[in-house]
């Protein structure tokens, strides 16, 4: 299983105008992960708000809190690749500069787990920093380079094909 994660800080409260497109389109992106091919699992809390959940609370630019967390667990790097680079996802990727502030550091980390296991937010950080301090290792990797699950008997990186690379 591949386990993903992505942080960003917010420009502005949740709750604020400003940022009213970005949560009304919370629910519906989430369905189409949901109904997905390939998708296991998302960071929820028990009644399945994902924006209450707050991780790097000091994080490497200093900041404290604010930090938004995107959590969840696919059967494939391919089946991650077709829902990030989807209509609907891609309608908020082209948007997060209006919500997200720029970050210097990665803020997006995939990493292959056992089968069944949910990854933790502290794993989550952990492979984020490890992406940082290391670049893209089998440890932590991103979609443009990644690695094959490490029972495939690959041990190179594998870079993406063209068409995988965001388009905004």
């Amino acid at each position: 299983m591949l386990a993903q994660v992505n942080v960003g800080r917010l420009v502005a409260p949740l709750d604020s105008p400003q940022l009213a497109d970005f949560v009304a389109g919370l629910d519906p992106v989430n369905a189409v992960a949901d109904d997905a091919p390939g998708f296991v699992w998302r960071l929820q809390t028990e009644d399945g708000n994902a924006t209450a959940i707050r991780a790097f609370e000091a994080d490497a630019e200093g900041a404290d809190g604010g930090i938004l967390i995107n959590m969840s667990v696919w059967e494939s790097v391919e089946a991650l690749a077709a829902f990030v680079y989807g209509e609907q996802h891609l309608a908020v990727l082209r948007r997060r500069r209006e919500w997200f502030e720029r970050m210097k550091d990665a803020y997006a980390a995939l990493w292959w787990i056992p089968r069944g296991h949910i990854p933790t937010i502290g794993e989550a950080e952990e492979r984020v920093r490890q992406l940082r301090a290391h670049g893209p290792t089998p440890r932590a990797f991103t979609l443009r380079a990644h690695f094959a699950r490490p029972d495939s008997g690959r041990v190179a990186a594998i870079e993406a094909p063209d068409d995988w690379a965001c388009p905004v």
